[in-house]
């Protein structure tokens, strides 16, 4: 059994957790993010944003007027913040503290005397941001013998003044070299250690991990730097893989090594950690999968041995050993055969199929011709045992074996949910699939596979012990993209499709509308005004949406769920006109009058000369919050969606015509 290792220090680091979780707290407000540039350089992170309305955009001018723009994790160039500054956009900095200290050294101890050297990657964000702060010369080196070429094409620099900094995530034992160089050439040098305390930690334990392992998996962007640096620095003690997914997992020979380091670089969330680690303990620790085994091992070990030695010699049988039989009768235990010879022969139902669910009587039928093993032959009784699932195993083995690695899909009922995963059986040979290779995501149960017939491609096979594995996720892949490839062809804005709600989120819901996801945003759900999508749909109601935007290069498809006949203001002018009386309920008080719910999503105004048949100074002096009261429609504007009502008109005509000479008497007095 292969020892696996997860590195304590593995995955997010504490400046890009921050900035993770801040865009994740925007978008579950309901706010509108961009970010300038990928966030982090993660393809999986960004894609996930994605998914939840977070957009990339490269410069501010891309912005969109009620967005909010966040400043990538690595920083950006003085030159960018002062146009976003000028822009005018709301922007939140989400550069990681170490950077922006870094940005602070240069800014603060460089001048148009003093050399700028920065150790790191020119070409990575960070080093850019940083090098823009210096005010003189600067200089990116990507190793100690980059300093030796600088000085000989400037050699006035070892006697100039100078400061020296260093990418957060630059190597540790490249930083060490380069610096004992600029002590020895440079006397005016000014060192300042920025390499991040969490990377320095992170490349330490992994050093040390690979040195007691006999091979090491990294996990992260192939773009990161971090990632790119833990791997040079486990590679140096040992075999060292990098993957981005857990799929990548299948393409690396990891069976053959006894202990196996998993670290993980600074922008891999833990969710790719784990899946990753429950990938390589499905790969190399079979023994785990104890249910597996025991179904795999679904005959006793003499029988699996006598198949085991069947299938080697199968092609070499002569014809009394393979028969073709004809269905004579189906019994409730057995299937009665004629196979030309004087013994009747007959097929045990445990010998018919290795599906569990079949059902002998139902699939077959008088005269139905059988290809079949002899099992074994009683002269004294007359009678031959068959075996008709030995015989597909064999021929549908070979085709598993032929299928390994290649394009071929080949098709199989999941016959049982076992430890780790799921059992197909393939026109009676077994094969095994992990949970993480089962579905198209892991939130999705594998309960819901059970006695369905499922697709899958055969991705390992070990002929020895004669187990196989397979992958159903592959075939969803392809098809998803084969689906997503036709719906961008054939969209239009406008139209209403048929879907399915995957997922909830605080700003929407998520929706499978044929292969590919469209969100909802809550403002989208309801014409009322609600906190939470649960108030509307749940996860996997089947629901009728509209496609009101979209967008070819995110992939992103904004939907639409609340019907226009549902609409409160149709429903309103469908069952209310002018001079219609009802009854509302006093909502609230303004200084111009009273509010008051008509129907649910619709309220109408009291004007404070329709409440009373008096004068009064304010609506609280004739009403209450919450009273109910008969009132008249008045007025109804279309265009701006107001309700005008008065209670003064259903009063009395002769109390009206009393109140107004009251009130005209009060005023002449005032007058007066």
């Amino acid at each position: 059994m292969a020892e696996i290792t997860l590195a304590e220090k593995a995955g997010f680091c504490f400046g890009v957790d921050r900035a993770i979780k801040l865009i994740e707290k925007l978008a579950s407000e309901g706010r509108k993010v961009a970010t300038l540039g990928p966030i982090i350089h993660n393809a999986q992170v960004i894609e996930d944003l994605e998914k939840r309305g977070v957009k990339v955009v490269e410069s501010p001018s891309e912005v969109e007027p009620d967005a909010i723009l966040v400043l990538r994790t690595h920083g950006v160039t003085q030159e960018v913040l002062r146009e976003v500054e000028e822009s005018g956009c709301e922007f939140i900095d989400a550069a990681c503290p170490f950077v922006k200290k870094i940005h602070k050294i240069v800014l603060d101890n460089s001048s148009e005397d003093v050399v700028t050297l920065i150790a790191g990657d020119e070409n990575h964000p960070e080093v850019k941001g940083i090098k823009s702060c210096a005010k003189g010369e600067s200089y990116v080196i990507g190793n100690a013998e980059k300093i030796d070429e600088l000085l000989r094409e400037h050699p006035s620099f070892s006697e100039k003044s100078l400061i020296f900094v260093s990418q957060t995530t630059f190597s540790i034992k490249e930083w060490q070299k380069s610096v004992k160089k600029i002590n020895l050439l440079c006397t005016n040098a000014k060192i300042f250690d920025t390499i991040c305390s969490a990377t320095e930690e992170r490349q330490n334990e992994a050093a040390e991990l690979s040195r007691k392992s006999d091979a090491m998996v990294i996990v992260g962007g192939r773009h990161s730097s971090n990632t790119r640096k833990l791997l040079g620095v486990c590679e140096v003690n040992c075999p060292a893989f990098l993957v981005e997914t857990a799929s990548e997992l299948y393409g690396i020979p990891l069976k053959g090594y006894g202990s196996i380091g998993l670290t993980a670089g600074a922008s891999t969330p833990a969710g790719i950690i784990k899946e990753v680690l429950e990938t390589m303990s499905e790969i190399v620790n079979e023994n785990k999968m104890i249910e597996e085994e025991k179904v795999l091992d679904s005959v006793a070990t003499e029988e699996f041995d006598f198949a085991a030695a069947l299938e080697e010699s199968l092609n070499s049988m002569n014809s009394d050993q393979k028969v073709v039989g004809t269905v004579l009768s189906v019994s409730p235990t057995e299937i009665q055969v004629d196979i030309g010879r004087k013994q009747t022969g007959y097929i045990p139902y445990s010998e018919y199929s290795n599906d569990p669910h079949a059902d002998p009587k139902a699939e077959l039928k008088i005269g139905d011709t059988l290809n079949l093993i002899i099992m074994k032959t009683n002269d004294q009784e007359g009678v031959t045992m068959l075996s008709k699932k030995r015989y597909d195993a064999i021929a549908a083995w070979d085709e598993i074996v032929k299928a390994e690695g290649t394009d071929t899909i080949l098709e199989g009922v999941v016959t049982e949910i076992v430890r780790g995963g799921v059992i197909v059986v393939s026109k009676n040979a077994r094969l095994f699939v992990p949970a993480s290779l089962a579905t198209m995501s892991r939130n999705d149960k594998l309960e819901d596979l059970l006695k369905t017939t499922v697709k899958f491609k055969v991705i390992e096979v070990n002929k020895q012990r004669r187990r196989a594995v397979g992958s159903i996720r592959a075939v969803l892949k392809e098809e998803r993209k084969a689906n997503e490839e036709k719906f961008w062809a054939e969209v239009q804005e406008g139209e209403v499709r048929k879907g399915v709600v995957k997922s909830l989120m605080k700003f929407g819901a998520f929706v499978d509308i044929g292969g590919v996801d469209g969100m909802i945003h809550v403002s989208e759900l309801s014409w009322n005004r609600i906190k939470d999508p649960s108030e509307v749909v749940s996860v996997g109601d089947e629901v009728e949406v509209t496609i009101k935007s979209l967008n070819p290069e995110k992939k992103q498809i904004a939907l639409g769920y609340k019907k226009l006949e549902d609409n409160p203001w149709e429903i309103f002018k469908r069952t209310y006109a002018v001079d219609s009386e009802v009854e509302v309920e006093i909502a609230n008080f303004t200084d111009f009058g009273a509010f008051a719910h008509i129907m649910p999503g619709i309220d109408g105004l009291i004007h404070i000369s329709q409440i009373a048949n008096k004068h009064i100074s304010k609506p609280a002096d004739a009403l209450k919050i919450g009273e109910k009261v008969n009132v008249k429609i008045t007025d109804i504007d279309d265009e701006r969606k107001r309700v005008s009502l008065s209670i003064r008109a259903l009063l009395p005509e002769a109390v009206v015509e009393e109140a107004a000479e009251a009130a005209e008497e009060v005023a002449e007095e005032a007058a007066e």
